[in-house]
């Protein structure tokens, strides 16, 4: 009998104290605790973990209350998620062809993008057009979800009813369709409301409970936390109001008659999925805990689906190929973190409606993370992992005594009506988007190695035409809103447009909206300034003044072309005395300059070259590093900004589209 392999026995035993005295080593007199960072809510990301520490609630086994491993306790081993993906063009037709390139290519459900104005989303007509658009889908096999908040503000429940109607009778009891009626979504995200928000919500969850009634296997509800996450908010204020939201329709729910583990099944929750999978592994975990237990204190009984979506904040429209590389890390997420459904976004979703190629590359980075790096094949991968149990746990705490305070202030629709919610969003928004402006947060291609010679990706050219939407009378209004007249109406063969006309236009409840935001768009505003002068010829330059030689000056030489760069602004370099690079600049054409070296180097230089390049004719002077203690000196020498890692970027490059003459053209 062979005795059992112990390898680990011929390593000596390892403990914080060996591992504290490596590091401090390595650290050179740094604080271990330099090692640490946190999370854009504040929470503590540690170096090491050891022991999770006493956790409140255990996390349970895959398919067990708290649901943390997971809803299952198995998966399939050949779609261990269910791998789903938006569809948007405006033209029905070509919306049809999209939907089966993409059933035909290895999808397993597909999300249907209404918008009224048919520019984000699939034109609205009458419900024959949504037969047409779905006919040929087996719908027991292919999952169909709607995208209904954009389609028009407070009429989602009436799209959902429209589009039951194109339903054939036959396929009802089997069809997987997610209505995704969602009241405080549209209202969070638009700002506005036909009626109070209770009322839109009862009247919404009505029409729901009439909805699962006919399609049994189907979702009704959607609780869809993005509209947080795409604002700006923290991972701590998604998941707080995924649970005020899911508290606030099961009430309604069960106020309607609905019996509580009806209302769970019949509810598809959805979250963003960002590229910091430390994060959002952990996020997505800390989703099923905080769900479960609202279900829980509503005595339902089932499990939670999940559906997580690539972020479109984290997008980049400059240099869009490197979002390949932030769906590809939060697809990795969403799939490790044990979503059931799982959406990316197009790489060029910044840019456009996408193009074949887009379209391909988002399916094919889910099906290449089950099939071939088998992401798919154990359930709960960070399952006994000490750093994402322990985030697990800060997660579900700090996120549920927000979600306390927001029951005990008057729920979510309270807090959005007050303002006070979104007040706490625009904090967390306006500190990330400083922290990219500080470049203390990357976004690759725009912050940070911007390609001035970028190829842009091919997207597709959408016609609009004005009237697509024009209500015309073709079927008597609905005698009221409720489920039974809505469909009738829809059979009858009423517009959607003249559907929502039929209603009260002038909301009766406001609210501050939720616009959604991406992270490089002021340095992406920058480019586009610059872009237009390049276009016209006479692209935006400054001159590098490099001293010394190239080993003492290059770092800082790359750091000064990367910095301007990201604003649109070409460097041409030399290297010399003070001398040489005043004739330098003279034949330059430029107006800009930046002093790259190194330190001791612009001590003994730097303000003999700037007097030089000012001589010469030099605008704005800028020196690259920090100044020390010879600030005052490099400023009376005609020195006039100092870039460093820590300066405000845009503020910096703002500055410098000024000095050439392009704020006019930003305004304009």
């Amino acid at each position: 009998m062979s005795s059992r392999l112990t390898i680990s026995a011929d390593f000596p035993a390892a403990d914080r104290a060996a591992w504290e005295q490596i590091v401090e080593k390595a650290l050179k007199g740094r604080a271990i605790e330099s090692l640490d960072s946190r999370t854009e809510h504040g929470l503590p990301i540690k170096a090491l973990y050891r022991e999770p520490g006493d956790q409140s609630q255990g996390i349970g086994f895959p398919g067990s209350y708290p649901h943390v491993r997971g809803g299952s306790a198995t998966r399939d081993a050949w779609l261990p998620w269910d791998i789903r993906q938006m569809v948007r063009h405006p033209d029905p037709d070509v919306a049809r062809e999209e939907v089966f390139e993409a059933l035909n290519n290895g999808v397993s459900s597909l999300e249907l993008r209404f918008d009224a104005d048919a520019e984000n989303g699939i034109r609205l007509g009458q419900s024959s057009d949504l037969a047409k658009l779905i006919d040929g889908v087996k719908l027991d096999l292919a999952a169909l979800s709607l995208d209904l908040v954009g389609a028009a503000v407070g009429k989602e429940a009436e799209l959902a009813v429209m589009f039951a109607a194109a339903v054939p009778d036959a396929d009802r009891e089997d069809a997987l369709i997610a209505f995704n009626i969602d009241p405080i979504a549209a209202f969070a995200r638009t700002g506005r409301c036909d009626s109070s928000l209770a009322d839109c919500i009862g009247s919404d969850v009505a029409i729901s409970r009439s909805l699962v009634e006919a399609f049994p296997k189907s979702t009704v509800l959607r609780v869809d936390a993005r509209v947080v996450h795409e604002a700006g908010g923290t991972e701590v204020q998604e998941l707080a109001y995924l649970a005020a939201s899911f508290a606030t329709y099961m009430r309604a729910a069960i106020d309607s008659g609905v019996e509580p583990s009806h209302a769970v099944r019949g509810t598809l929750f959805t979250v963003a999925v960002g590229s910091d999978y430390h994060v959002e592994i952990p996020k997505l975990r800390a989703a099923r805990r905080i769900l479960g237990r609202v279900a829980e204190a509503f005595g339902a009984e089932g499990s939670i689906k999940l559906q997580a979506v690539t972020s479109r904040r984290m997008l980049a429209a400059r240099d869009a190929w490197t979002n390949l590389l932030r769906n590809t890390a939060a697809c990795f997420a969403a799939g490790v973190g044990g979503a059931d459904i799982v959406t990316v976004r197009t790489f060029t979703d910044a840019l456009g409606h996408a193009g074949p190629l887009a379209r391909r590359m988002a399916r094919n980075t889910q099906i290449i993370a089950q099939e071939e790096s088998g992401l798919g094949r154990v359930i709960d991968p960070p399952g006994g992992s000490w750093a994402f149990d322990q985030m697990t746990e800060q997660l579900s705490q700090a996120a549920w005594a927000m979600f306390q305070g927001m029951e005990r202030n008057g729920g979510i629709g309270h807090a959005l009506e007050q303002g006070h919610f979104q007040a706490d969003i625009a904090e967390a928004r306006q500190a990330r988007r400083r922290a990219v402006a500080l470049r203390k947060e990357w976004v690759t291609g725009v912050n940070d190695f911007p390609d001035l010679e970028e190829v842009t990706p091919a997207t597709v050219e959408v016609a609009h035409t004005d009237d697509q939407n024009a209500a015309e009378a073709k079927a008597a209004d609905p005698t009221e809103r409720s489920y039974g007249a809505i469909h009738s109406a829809a059979k009858a063969g009423i517009a959607f447009g003249q559907l929502i006309a039929a209603r009260n236009s002038e909301p009766e409840t406001h609210c501050d909206p939720l616009w959604p935001i991406r992270l490089g768009e002021p340095f992406e505003a920058l480019r586009d300034v610059a872009d237009q002068r390049r276009e016209a010829g006479k692209p935006p330059r400054i001159f590098l003044a490099a001293l010394g030689p190239l080993a003492e000056h290059s770092a800082r030489l790359t750091y000064a072309t990367n910095f301007f760069a990201a604003g649109g602004i070409e460097a041409t370099a030399a290297a010399g005395t003070a001398e040489e690079l005043a004739e330098a600049f003279k034949s330059s054409g430029c107006e800009l300059v930046c002093i790259c070296g190194a330190d001791a180097r612009y001590e003994a230089e730097a303000e003999q070259a700037a007097k030089a390049l000012r001589a010469a004719g030099a605008g704005r002077i800028y020196l690259a590093g920090k100044p020390g203690q010879m600030k005052q000196a490099y400023l009376d020498s005609g020195i006039d900004e100092f870039i460093f890692v820590g300066v405000d970027v845009v503020a910096s490059l703002e500055l410098a589209h000024a000095e050439l003459g392009l704020g006019a053209t930003a305004r304009s």
